[in-house]
């Protein structure tokens, strides 16, 4: 009779997940925390929570491909003499040379090039191919100093500081020893072959007067032409902001947590900083308490995907966004085609978590020369500056949809939100409400 009976179906656990357990179990295998490259990949209220509120009786939309809708953006104006213009409010993040291969390098220069961006540096210098391929250049000084070469410096265009990143705030990242070669050891003058950690904050200051201080002999080095970012992780986006304004900074770039990193452990990546959603408003209310906004330009990086995304980031209040990992994918990284020699590495195409082996079938996060060489600078660049123009267009759609002339004029005002938390992160109406979770409607109807 009880064969009879169905059988329940055994329930998994939703906080003891299979990834979970298998982390558990190689954990108690090896006594080692686990490495990765790539950025957080739990499920945060992000971008996607918003949705654009488009014109049509009430606002006047502007004709699509008739009606001008600019792009154009300056960075750091503040106090440079030579402020870069640039064609789209999209720019490519800093990526070490030894994170990736000089080919991929290039690539990147190659196609920011086309489509009148910046691209930038990273940790471990300045390569030659780099600067030649990139008409705009910024130069990352980074806790590490790794390769830090003020010739180089010289030859940048801009100068950015980093003080943390969205996937690690707080602390440093990782280069394994598979990923330097005879090119990056002598870049970075440290041994071939050996791990190398960056440093998690910067030798020479400990706080905002001393980064004042830095910036000054920046300055100097520069003959005060040269724009001035600092980089911060998302981790207390008003307060820093603040303090970098102070410090005089032109640029300030702001990285959240689904911000991408070549090496570190998978617990910080997965458990420090904030979702980019929740750093914009936060950094924009500084730069507005203290008269700077739009004079001290804020750069959005961190998981931008798209020119929803982008639109979103800068009806939030921020000038421009930064792009990484996109970039990479849009050279060719994680490439479904390539799947076969992923599973190999234990991996599979879109995990991105393969960044720190050095053995990437798509040429871009390697050394290997054997692999490196798969990647055509020239048709990698051609394929980013592709994505980027798309991504320009997918903006322009979406500013001329809300009636504005250029892509800076948009606003909150702009936009709802589908959740509870990502209006309150946001500081926008909850979609069908006047709503903005903390406001009270009085102020709303003000």
């Amino acid at each position: 009779m009880s064969e009879d009976i169905p059988k329940t179906h055994p329930r998994k656990s939703a906080t003891f997940d299979d990834y979970t357990l298998s982390e558990i179990r190689r954990a108690a295998a090896t006594g080692i925390y686990d490495i990765r490259g790539g950025g957080a990949k739990r499920s945060v209220p992000g971008l996607d929570d918003l949705l654009f509120l488009g014109a049509s009786l009430s606002r006047y939309p502007l004709e699509g491909y008739r009606e001008y809708c600019g792009t154009d953006i300056v960075l750091g104006s503040r106090f440079a003499t030579n402020p870069l213009k640039l064609k789209i409010p999209i720019t490519i993040a800093g990526m070490s040379f030894g994170s990736l291969s000089a080919q991929a390098k290039e690539a990147l220069g190659r196609g920011a090039s086309i489509a009148g961006t910046s691209t930038t540096t990273g940790d471990g210098g300045m390569t030659k191919e780099e600067r030649e391929q990139s008409e705009i250049l910024i130069y990352q000084y980074l806790p590490s100093r790794y390769g830090m070469n003020p010739d180089d410096l010289r030859k940048a265009d801009a100068i950015e500081i980093v003080v943390g990143q969205g996937a690690k705030p707080g602390g440093g990242g990782m280069l394994l020893g598979q990923k330097i070669s005879d090119r990056v050891a002598e870049m970075r003058n440290l041994p071939k072959g050996i791990d190398q950690r960056s440093a998690c904050r910067h030798p020479d200051w400990t706080g905002p007067d001393d980064l004042e201080i830095k910036i000054h002999e920046l300055r100097e080095i520069s003959d005060w032409k040269k724009p001035i970012f600092i980089k911060i992780g998302g981790a207390r986006p008003y307060y820093d902001t603040a303090l970098s304004v102070k410090a005089g900074a032109d640029v300030i770039v702001i990285d959240g947590m689904q911000g991408g990193t070549a090496a570190t452990q998978e617990v910080f990546i997965e458990n420090v900083g904030q979702p980019t959603l929740a750093c914009i408003r936060p950094a924009v209310k500084a730069l507005q308490e203290l008269g700077m906004h739009r004079k001290v330009q804020l750069i959005v990086s961190g998981g931008i995907r798209n020119g929803a995304d982008v639109a979103k980031a800068i009806a939030l209040g921020a000038d421009a966004v930064s792009i990484g990992t996109a970039a990479l994918v849009a050279l060719g990284d994680n490439n479904p085609e390539l799947e076969d020699e992923y599973k190999k590495l234990g991996t599979t195409a879109g995990a991105f978590d393969d960044w720190h082996e050095g053995l990437d079938p798509a040429g871009i996060s390697t050394q290997d020369p054997d692999l490196s060489k798969r990647l055509d600078p020239v048709t990698a660049g051609r394929k980013l500056s592709n994505y980027l123009k798309v991504m320009t267009m997918e903006l322009q759609t979406i500013a001329r949809a809300c009636g504005k002339s250029h892509v800076l004029n948009l606003e909150p005002e702009d936009l709802v939100a589908l959740t509870v938390e990502a209006a309150a992160i946001a500081q926008v109406p909850l979609c069908g409400t006047d709503w903005i979770p903390g406001k009270k409607n009085e102020i709303l109807l003000s």
